[in-house]
């Protein structure tokens, strides 16, 4: 592989791209779960007012989301290497397109409940089973550049959490009805995955990318089985502080990818071998976000204003904005700050602490509560308490992702991004189900 002048990211056009994949990916299930009223209304029987949910929507759609998100993270995590990136990559987002303008049409089409309920698990399970390959496939791909791309697509996926909390704040002050509302929520996923599309094609075509991905191109084959370069080749290359002179953004990274040069005639370690080596990382992913999903939004979305909001203003504005402006906040800080470092026993001892933003949430002024007291019923103490619970969510699980590829070898950095998907899809199933148990606890 030659490193070639002018292959810096000076304009950051791959930061960009990799920050809008990492929205891309969260973006289309973020607006799909936000149009809930829109479900249930369609679903509840008119002629029985006793059945509010016959169907039981909420605990179906929770299920049928999460068995194919941790199913098909596991199956990418050791089928990657048999598939090619392009199929999975830009395969699952048309995919996902597809089921979104099918969601959209839907919406002006009268059918009968039982179909129309069928037709929406369905498409449930279809859009995490390609959501999980696509995650997946783009954790492992980030995870091959420098662990500042892996900061900025993670904010990316935060990013999509406040549009669609501001999607939802801006429909309930304007009080626009249900179906209209759907329409807008389905539409813009459709717009969003084809502009994520658009950059992951655009992607192969930038010179810095290619310094780190062409490995992965069928073209570039071949050229992997050649030997590295040459010692009197490598002592040409010469960088200037500010990456301008030369191949890529600075002299540490440019010693890393020396360093994977004289690596690529080695193969590539096992999966239970990469495991062995990033098992820390991955427990603390999987804790954050079971620790997170436990309580976010299942018990907080039941949250009652002690009167500083309205009550369609509040669940929007101070669990679902607050939650991902302060998750996005704390995700971004990674970029700036990286502390505790990845060999450090404070960072999995941090990351356990976690747990006491669980009782924490639960002594909120959530409604209807049988057992447990309102401890913190002021409208500040929650929003709080929510700020710091969503930016340490951020901020550790950004941190696991980011160090989890620094562990291993390059080689081996997309079969632990992989991984890594999976603890984390695994996190948010134990958080769901967590959730049920906790909701009878208030």
């Amino acid at each position: 592989m030659r490193i070639c002048k002018g292959t810096s990211d000076k304009h950051g056009l791959v930061a960009v791209i990799f920050f809008l994949l990492g929205m891309g990916t969260l973006l289309p299930w973020s607006f799909f779960i936000t149009a809930m009223n829109y479900f249930t209304d369609r679903l509840r029987n008119d002629t029985d007012s006793s059945q509010s949910d016959p169907y039981m929507f909420d605990n179906m759609s929770v299920l049928l989301a999460q068995l194919p998100l941790l199913l098909f993270t596991l199956l990418n995590s050791f089928l990657y290497q048999h598939i090619a990136e392009k199929m999975r990559i830009a395969g699952s987002m048309v995919f996902i397109l597809l089921l979104f303008i099918l969601t959209a049409v839907l919406v002006k089409v009268k059918m009968d409940r039982d179909h129309f309920f069928s037709i929406t698990m369905a498409t449930i399970w279809f859009i995490n089973m390609f959501g999980a390959i696509l995650q997946g496939s783009l954790f492992g791909l980030v995870c091959k550049l420098p662990p500042r791309f892996s900061s900025l697509f993670m904010s990316g996926q935060a990013v999509a959490g406040i549009f669609s909390g501001l999607a939802m704040l801006l429909l309930n002050i304007f009080k626009t009805d249900s179906e209209s509302a759907a329409l807008g929520y389905f539409i813009t996923p459709c717009v969003a995955t084809l502009l994520t599309l658009c950059c992951y094609l655009i992607l192969p075509h930038l010179r810095f990318a290619q310094l780190y991905l062409e490995n992965v191109s069928p073209k570039t084959a071949e050229t992997q089985k050649e030997p590295p370069a040459d010692r009197s080749e490598m002592d040409k290359i010469k960088l200037d502080d500010a990456g301008n002179g030369f191949d890529i953004i600075g002299e540490t990274e440019a010693c890393e990818k020396l360093n994977e040069l004289k690596q690529e005639t080695e193969e590539k370690s096992t999966v239970p071998q990469v495991f062995k080596k990033i098992w820390v990382m991955a427990f603390c992913v999987t804790c954050v976000f079971a620790v997170t999903l436990s309580v976010f939004p299942a018990i907080t979305v039941n949250t009652k204003s002690s009167g500083l909001f309205e009550e369609n203003i509040f669940i929007p504005l101070c669990s679902f904005i607050v939650f991902n402006v302060m998750d996005w906040i704390g995700r971004s800080l990674t970029s700036r700050l990286q502390w505790p470092s990845m060999k450090s026993n404070l960072f999995p001892l941090f990351v356990v602490l976690r747990v006491v933003f669980i009782p924490a949430l639960m002594l909120c002024n959530v409604q209807p509560r049988f057992y447990l007291p309102v401890f913190f019923n002021h409208d500040m103490a929650y929003i709080i308490c929510m700020s710091l619970f969503a930016i340490t969510s951020g901020y550790f699980a950004c941190l696991s992702m980011s160090y989890a590829p620094q562990l291993v070898r390059p080689k081996d950095a997309e079969t632990a991004g992989a991984l890594m998907t999976f603890f984390l899809a695994l996190g948010l199933s134990l958080g769901a189900a967590l959730s049920f148990g906790l909701k009878k606890m208030i």
